[in-house]
C-alpha cells in the first residue's frame, strides 16, 4: 500500500509561509536539497494542488539548464519533470510536465490510487493537505523547521475538529539548523 506523504518546509513558528506568500527564508542548502532529492526519486508521484504545481512548473523543467544550478538542483529538475504528477484544481483544464487534471479530491479515487503498486506519493500544497487531512488520507509528515521566527504569514495546519494520533519515526538535524521531523499517522 502506498503512503501519502506531507513534505513541507515550516518556521519555527510554524508558518510555511511569509507575508505575500514569501518562502524566501528557505534555507535549503546543498545537503538539504540532496536529502529531499533522496527522499522523493523513489516516490511514484507528486499529488498537488494548482498554485503549488504552476510554482514548480514556472522554474523546474528547465532548472538543469541553469549553468548557476547546483548538482542537487539538476537532479531534482530531471526527476520532477519525470515523475507523474496529479494536480487537483477547478480551474484547470490541462497542466504539462507528465501532469493530470483532477478536479474534485475523490476519497476513493484516492483509496485507489493508494492501492495501486509503485512508490509513495508526495502531496504538496498547504490548501490540498488540508483537504486530504480532513478526509484522513495523510499517512506521513514530513516536516522541516527552519530555523527563523516569522511572526506572521500562513499556517500550514488549520483549526481540526479531532486531535489526529501521530507517532515519531524519525528526527534529524542538517548542517544549516533545519530539523526533520517525521511522523506516521496513528491509525
Amino acid at each position: 500500500m502506498r503512503k501519502i506523504v506531507v513534505q513541507m518546509s515550516l518556521s519555527l513558528d510554524g508558518f510555511f509561509e511569509g507575508p505575500g506568500g514569501d518562502i524566501g527564508w528557505h534555507q535549503v542548502d546543498e545537503e538539504l536539497h540532496q536529502h529531499f532529492n533522496d527522499v522523493i526519486a523513489p516516490m511514484g508521484g507528486f499529488l498537488s494542488g494548482r498554485v503549488s504545481h504552476e510554482l514548480m512548473a514556472a522554474y523546474w523543467p528547465t532548472a538543469d539548464q541553469d549553468p548557476t544550478a547546483t548538482g542537487p538542483e539538476r537532479e531534482f529538475a530531471r526527476i520532477w519533470r519525470d515523475m507523474p504528477k496529479i494536480v487537483y484544481s477547478r480551474t484547470l483544464d490541462h497542466a504539462d510536465w507528465n501532469a493530470t487534471v483532477v478536479h474534485e479530491v475523490d476519497v476513493e479515487q484516492v483509496r485507489k490510487l493508494t492501492a495501486e503498486p509503485g512508490g509513495d506519493l508526495a502531496l504538496g500544497g498547504a490548501d490540498l493537505a488540508a483537504t486530504f487531512a480532513r478526509h484522513d488520507l495523510i499517512d506521513e509528515y514530513r516536516i522541516y523547521v527552519h530555523p527563523v521566527l516569522l511572526g506572521r504569514g500562513r499556517r500550514l495546519f488549520p483549526d481540526a475538529e479531532t486531535p489526529a494520533g501521530l507517532r515519531l519515526v524519525e528526527s534529524r538535524v542538517f548542517g544549516n539548523g533545519v530539523v526533520l521531523l517525521r511522523h506516521e499517522r496513528v491509525r
